[in-house]
This record gives structure tokens, C-alpha cells and sequence, in this order.
């Protein structure tokens, strides 16, 4: 079975749509299998992450923030892919770092979620996006 998710997102940051996969696995009907995520971008990433405290999504942010600033940043002049700003080119970066699929194991009709754990996508660009996710659950 197959579908896609979309996620608007508003800037830099983490997006979490867990409840909207495990509403369809569970309309699914199957009751184990391999749930896969895929993002159909280049400038964003996958993560499974803690949902609790949202203190945990900001620092995040922050960290990738720091780890790659924008192309503004003079630590960063050597870049050369600056045509559509400078989050662009370090949008890129984080994306290569991080993962744009996730395999989950279904069981129980649920996915196999730790207790704090979320599905989030991760915004590395300033502007809003529409991002597609595409699901296939397998048996």
C-alpha cells in the first residue's frame, strides 16, 4: 500500500507527522510489516526524534544552524550554489548529513515507535514549503 503525506512547513525547524502516518497504517489493515518514508526533496530531511519535550526540536535546529550557517556567514564564502539565497546551498548540506528515508517495522497495526519517539520532517530552508512524503507499507 502506498500514499503520500504532505507538510507545510514555515521555516527552519522540525515538522512532526506521526500522527498522520500511524491514522494510515492503521487503516491499512495489516497487522505487521515495513513501513517506509520517503522524502521527495533535496533541502530537507527524515528524523525520528523525541516528541516530548520541544525543547529537544529547537536545539536542533539550532545546533544544524551552527554546524552550517548560511551562505552569508563569511566562514561559508567558499560556496558557490548561492542562486536561490543562502540557506540554499547549506539547505543542500543538512540534507546530505541526515537521512530523507526511514524504515519503521509495523507491528500490531502501529508502528513500532519507541514512547518518546516522533516522525518529523526536518526544514532546513527559511521559506515555507509544501514537502511530499511518500509511504509504502510493505508485509
Amino acid at each position: 500500500m502506498q500514499t503520500s503525506f504532505t507538510i507545510e512547513t514555515r521555516g527552519p525547524g522540525l515538522y512532526e507527522f506521526t500522527r498522520d502516518v500511524t491514522r494510515w497504517v492503521a487503516g491499512c489493515g495489516r497487522d505487521d510489516g515495513l513501513l517506509t518514508l520517503f522524502l521527495r526533496h533535496t533541502s530537507a530531511s527524515l528524523v525520528i526524534q523525541e516528541n516530548a519535550d520541544p525543547e529537544v526540536r529547537s536545539d536542533l535546529t539550532e545546533f544544524f544552524h551552527r554546524l552550517v550557517p548560511p551562505s552569508s556567514d563569511p566562514s561559508m564564502r567558499y560556496l558557490t550554489h548561492t542562486y536561490e539565497g543562502p540557506d540554499d546551498m547549506p539547505a543542500h548540506i543538512k540534507a546530505a548529513l541526515l537521512p530523507v528515508s526511514l524504515s519503521i517495522p509495523v507491528s500490531g497495526g502501529t508502528p513500532g515507535l519507541g514512547t518518546w519517539q516522533g516522525i518529523y520532517l526536518f526544514e532546513h530552508r527559511s521559506a515555507p514549503h509544501r514537502r511530499e512524503v511518500l509511504a509504502h507499507l510493505s508485509a
